[in-house]
């Protein structure tokens, strides 16, 4: 992690809590490694030690003297079997409790070659209580050591998987707490909430008027705290889109230019070009940044009447995808009369080969032969997914589980409303508690089964 070279950024991780959280299951008392970097040649390799042993790896490589926490040192590692070199490297060290993992943790920086990591990896093998990382591993132990919520995690992957710089400044929003900071307010709301109707609870039949008026003061606060809930789930779609990316699909008739504007559009060959109508049978898909989004631009296959089974079946499949994008953009030839169909908001009508009709066109114009009309096609495609984009995207749960979560405890929220005329404090306290435990199982506090931990963790690479 980043965070962990940072020297004057020990206290986040000193002052962070050393035990597990109630609901989490044991810290393991292996001693792990992994390398942080991909596999290959490269010219710099970062390799991970977490556990208790950390010490005792450091001085087998012939590291004798321990780095000062948070500092770095150059060191020569060898191979403890024969004392035989293996590279000079940068270590770093970070004492329990003030590290990533709230384990003892060493990062070595060597050279990158081949040669160099096998022998380290021959080495490590051969070291007692030590063993490789599995996937996400180093992570989930920042999890079960309460360095990071499950809101965290997820922001953790998200900014790992990342391919555009919006979606990764909202990943990284998520990995600094802005969906746990979301949380525990609402949170707070509803501990507010149930301390006064729970309290009211213990009174005698005959002070009904002191209940009633709890459940009275409790109206307005549950219907703010029930709206800034479906303002969250009203963002998830969003969320997710930026996360996994826009579709923006590509049709119109054969001929039209659709492959070309393709091409152009990604920069390379992605699809063919040529003058038979018809050449495009199975959509092609490419993935796009556009002004910070992700997008998936999908050329589809010319839309006409045709006898030949193939391209009816990538006709079909063309219809299939433009009726499942966030955009759809229907490609038409300048030469041909214009469509009678208008604009809405995710069907643009682009009319392309401009260059060969001097008219001057009251609808989008651009020419793939000559670029006119690119930059105002880009312009206008970004503008019409980010009009949907909510600036708080980063309090929003990018992931399905933790959507889940915000959606139910909007329903028990909603559920507590409906029953508050009913004048029964015991259904409104049992609504509050369950939406108490949804938003308690989004930040990983509230019983989750080991299953869906592995499934969490198992997206992440083995040196995370």
């Amino acid at each position: 992690m980043a965070d962990d070279l940072d020297p004057d950024d020990g206290d986040r991780y000193r002052h962070a809590a050393a035990e597990p959280d109630e609901g989490r299951e044991e810290l393991s008392q292996d001693t792990i490694w992994a390398w942080a970097t991909p596999p290959g040649r490269s010219a710099l390799a970062v390799l991970r030690i977490s556990g208790p042993a950390v010490g005792n790896v450091l001085h087998a490589l012939g590291v004798r003297v321990l780095p000062a926490p948070r500092r770095a040192s150059l060191a020569r590692l060898v191979d403890p079997a024969d004392g035989q070199p293996i590279d000079q490297a940068i270590v770093l060290r970070f004492p329990a409790p003030a590290s990533f993992t709230g384990e003892d943790l060493v990062e070595i920086q060597h050279h990158g070659g081949l040669g160099v990591r096998r022998m380290l990896a021959n080495v490590l093998a051969h070291m007692p209580s030590l063993r490789p990382a599995e996937a996400g591993e180093f992570t989930r132990r920042a999890f079960l050591a309460g360095k990071l919520g499950l809101s965290e995690v997820a922001g953790l992957g998200d900014l790992v998987d990342a391919t555009t710089a919006r979606a990764a400044r909202h990943a990284l929003l998520r990995l600094e707490g802005e969906v746990s900071r979301q949380v525990e307010a609402w949170s707070d709301q509803l501990l507010g909430l149930r301390a006064e109707i729970e309290a009211d609870l213990d009174f005698a039949a005959d002070q009904a008027d002191v209940t009633a008026g709890a459940l009275g003061r409790a109206g307005p606060r549950l219907e703010l705290l029930r709206d800034q809930l479906r303002k969250a789930v009203q963002s998830a779609g969003a969320a997710t889109r930026l996360r996994e990316g826009f579709v923006v699909a590509v049709t119109g008739r054969p001929n039209v230019g659709k492959s070309s504007l393709v091409n152009l559009l990604a920069g390379r060959e992605v699809a063919i070009v040529t003058e038979r109508p018809g050449t495009t049978r199975d959509p092609i898909e490419v993935e796009l940044d556009l002004n910070g989004l992700p997008v998936t631009l999908i050329d589809t296959a010319g839309l006409r009447e045709t006898d030949d089974p193939i391209e009816q079946e990538g006709i079909r499949r063309a219809r299939e995808k433009a009726a499942g994008a966030d955009l759809v953009i229907e490609l038409v030839d300048a030469r041909d009369m214009p469509p009678a169909v208008v604009d809405c908001p995710n069907h643009l009508i682009v009319v392309n080969k401009a260059d060969l009709v001097p008219d001057r066109w009251a609808m989008l114009a651009i020419s793939c032969r000559t670029g006119t009309g690119i930059d105002e096609l880009l312009a206008a495609i970004a503008a019409r997914l980010d009009k949907d984009l909510p600036a708080e995207l980063g309090a929003v749960p990018a992931d399905a589980r933790g959507q889940a979560a915000v959606s139910q405890a909007l329903e028990a929220v909603e559920q507590a409303l409906a029953a508050l005329p009913l004048a029964e404090p015991v259904l409104v306290a049992e609504e509050l508690r369950a939406a108490a435990l949804a938003l308690a199982r989004l930040t990983g506090l509230g019983g989750d089964p080991e299953d869906v931990l592995s499934a969490i963790f198992a997206r992440f690479c083995i040196g995370k």
